[in-house]
């Protein structure tokens, strides 16, 4: 069964490689300053704009003082400095409801990677690890990957990181920062990286083997990536930080990344997140970031897709509303200083409501919750990048 696994994996490798190779490779980026995020001193404003390509083929446009702009570039002129950007493994589903074309795969990932750095912003790349959503409540492992033997489960994570990473480099889009899984709250790669079933051991096998490859390609690449590891909600860090890195033996990291959405949270004024992230910085010696976040400015629906967040519900003390909005992330901001962390990242600021159609709806489930308004005009609270922090 071993060697049969070992074969059957070694295949699907070739055709996946023979296929990539078939595909008409765009040009190199042009030669641009990217702002830099390495510098201690320096903190991220980035934004998750993986979208963006599906919403802009799906009539979707956008504004800002009224004037139609490429998005890329009124987030770098609105101070954001980095694009977090999703990576699924085979997203072939998409296809069935986008007219036949794919999104969040290898393609559409360099065709948004290429549009940040022409536009002068870094990359987060998102590696899911799975064939669509990967998050607290699902991580489904790839359907090439299914029934894999351990071993070759976890060399295919290698392989797949560094041939990712690679095909990028080759087109001078290497991203400033990785992340191996998205939400791993229960692990990834279910179910045999799942924490609940197979415990820490398997899930940091794993993980470590995304960021062994990270590592190896660095040792010869112009840009050496941040590694980020990724837990959702505040109050599951300690936890999380605490069996990972003892039982699940993953240390070679860079940034622990947290999901921080008021809805969901227990830890849930300002000076609470402040102490969290100092404590988890303290704990571990390394960088913390919320690598996703987002606000309602509105109640209201542009479209019939029922919003994940409705605008019913609210943070303590922030009115939902343009300048609520505006406030919170503001205030969001200051506080993540306040604790030592370096980052923030805004989830899918740009899902405005268009034709896009996914499993659940047409239109947005997050349009009250983007930096544009019903007409896709900018909002105020793309203020908040260039606000005076102490």
């Amino acid at each position: 069964m071993l060697h049969y696994s070992i074969l059957r994996a070694s295949l699907l490798l070739i055709v996946v490689l023979v296929l990539q190779s078939c595909n008409k490779q765009s040009p190199a980026a042009e030669s641009v300053t990217i702002t830099p995020i390495s510098d201690k001193k320096s903190f991220v404003f980035g934004a998750d704009l993986s979208y963006v390509n599906q919403i802009e083929d799906f009539k979707g446009t956008f504004q800002d003082g009224n004037t139609i702009q490429d998005v890329f570039t009124i987030f770098k002129n609105r101070g954001n400095n980095l694009v977090r950007v999703r990576l699924w493994h085979n997203p072939i589903w998409v296809a069935s409801l986008a007219n036949g074309k794919i999104y969040s795969d290898l393609s559409d990932v360099e065709k948004t990677i290429r549009r940040a750095k022409n536009a002068g912003m870094a990359v987060n790349l998102d590696f899911h690890y799975a064939d669509e959503w990967a998050d607290p409540d699902k991580q489904y492992t790839p359907e090439a990957w299914k029934g894999l033997p351990f071993i070759v489960l976890q060399d295919s994570v290698y392989r797949y990181t560094l041939r990712v990473l690679r095909y990028l480099e080759a087109r001078d889009l290497t991203p400033e920062m990785v992340q191996i899984g998205n939400e791993t709250n229960n692990g990834m790669l279910h179910p045999v990286g799942q924490i609940d079933k197979n415990g820490w051991k398997a899930f940091g096998d794993l993980t470590n083997s995304g960021i062994r490859a990270v590592r190896d390609f660095s040792k010869t690449a112009k840009i050496q990536p941040k590694i980020i590891i990724h837990v959702a909600q505040l109050q599951n860090a300690d936890w999380w930080i605490n069996n990972i890195t003892t039982t699940g033996g993953v240390s070679d990291f860079d940034v622990l990344g947290l999901s921080h959405y008021f809805k969901w949270s227990t830890v849930r004024t300002m000076p609470e997140i402040t102490a969290t992230i100092k404590r988890l910085k303290s704990k571990i010696n390394k960088e913390v970031m919320i690598v996703e976040t987002a606000y309602p400015w509105t109640a209201e629906n542009k479209d019939n897709y029922t919003n994940v967040i409705s605008g019913q519900e609210s943070a303590v003390g922030y009115p939902v509303s343009a300048s609520g909005q505006l406030q919170y992330m503001k205030d969001l901001t200051q506080a993540v200083m306040d604790g030592g962390g370096t980052g923030i990242m805004y989830w899918e600021p740009a899902w405005i409501s268009s034709e896009l159609r996914d499993k659940w709806g047409k239109g947005s489930s997050w349009e009250n919750n983007a930096f544009f308004d019903f007409q896709g005009n900018a909002l105020p609270v793309f203020e908040y990048m260039k606000a005076t922090y102490k």
